[in-house]
């Protein structure tokens, strides 16, 4: 436990001398006032600081400070976010794939040999390693992602009224996606969250980026208030019909696939080329990190992909009181939140077990026959 301090208060580690950079140094003049936020140790290794309203990383702070300020963005720019193990790396890759269909044979494509965050960067990151120069220097049209809520975007996004595209997931999925991630992180010294303790800082809407709920509904509002610029989308219905979405994409960033893509099956390559197992099986995506000081390798971002994972953490009664929280918040908003619903999965836990049963009893007076 004595570590856990300095894990949360260390400086964010330096890059290598030798790679590349114009600016290789991480903002440092948001240091006095990051000091004064409030301060949470509950995820440790993550140390958050509650900034305008939400439990921000302390490491990307500084850059997401400087983010704001100085982010200059141009009007093609697209914009990929969610609230994190939201689906982030799964929407990254569907963007990136349409974006570039025309420009590489799906046999030879760019995520074959890169991982979908190398393609789509995380921009808060990248100013929090002091290297916005790259986000500057990438050519028009920009895929960019943050998960930063709606309210802490920088100014000029808005302005430009830039594309966004938003992905949500159960809430549910989410906490168990997240305290995998987040134990992943964690050195040795330190002990794993207890998944009862991550549950109920979840609950409390302690968690970084949080509260969830208030992130999610800030998207769906705007895009309530401006359908063409801003999508919203859900994990589990991504899941449920990849065509229908992938189409929607397609058509929404103002690249719909053509007629003749249509009976090429252009759309089901792309759908192939991210799929989750597709993805999880390339070698590029099996070992090393994204950046220096990652701790994580980047297998750590492709564990299950599917929707329901909850119901082997958790049991009906945590469900029912994590269900009720984006009940509560999102009332009259005319979102929910619910993926697999928790009474449904509880009937179809019975109903297994029943025919489980009746299968044994079966298989028992089979074999009792012929002996």
């Amino acid at each position: 436990m004595a570590a856990q301090p300095s894990l949360c208060n260390s400086p964010p580690p330096m890059e290598s001398q030798g790679k590349k950079s114009a600016d290789p140094r991480p903002p440092s003049n948001y240091t006095d006032l990051i000091s004064t936020l409030p301060l949470e140790e509950g995820w440790a290794p993550i140390c958050t600081r509650k900034y305008q309203g939400f439990w921000i990383p302390q490491r990307v702070l500084p850059g997401i400070m400087d983010m704001q300020q100085n982010f200059k963005a141009r009007p093609d720019d697209l914009w990929v976010l969610s609230y994190p193990k939201s689906g982030t790396t799964w929407l990254k890759a569907l963007t990136y794939a349409i974006m570039t269909r025309a420009q590489y044979p799906f046999d030879h494509h760019p995520l074959l040999r890169r991982n979908p965050h190398e393609c789509v960067p995380f921009v808060d990151r990248t100013y929090s390693r002091g290297q916005a120069s790259e986000i500057e220097a990438m050519p028009s049209p920009r895929i960019l992602n943050t998960h930063l809520p709606y309210s802490l975007l920088p100014h000029t996004i808005k302005s430009l009224d830039c594309k966004v595209i938003y992905v949500c997931r159960d809430p549910k999925d989410v906490l168990v996606s997240r305290w995998y991630f987040n134990n992943g992180m964690r050195p040795q010294p330190v002990e794993p969250i207890p998944f009862t303790k991550a549950f109920e800082m979840f609950c409390e809407d302690n968690c970084p980026y949080g509260p969830i709920c208030e992130h999610v509904l800030e998207y769906w509002e705007e895009s309530q208030r401006r359908p063409e610029k801003v999508l919203f989308l859900k994990y589990e219905e991504m899941l449920e019909d990849p065509l229908r979405i992938v189409r929607r994409l397609a058509e929404f960033m103002g690249c719909p696939f053509s007629p003749e893509e249509e009976k090429e099956g252009v759309v089901e390559e792309v759908i192939k080329l991210c799929s989750f197992d597709n993805l999880k099986s390339l070698e590029v995506n099996k070992t090393g990190k994204l950046h220096p000081e990652f701790v994580l390798t980047k297998d750590s971002f492709f564990r299950k992909g599917e929707a329901g994972d909850w119901r082997n953490h958790m049991s009906p009664e945590m469900a029912r009181k994590l269900d009720r929280i984006p009940e509560q918040k999102l009332e009259g908003s005319g979102l929910t939140l619910h993926g697999v619903d928790v009474e449904a999965a509880a009937t179809n836990g019975d109903v297994q077990a029943q025919v489980l049963s009746k299968l044994f009893v079966i298989f028992f007076l089979f074999f009792g026959c012929l002996e």
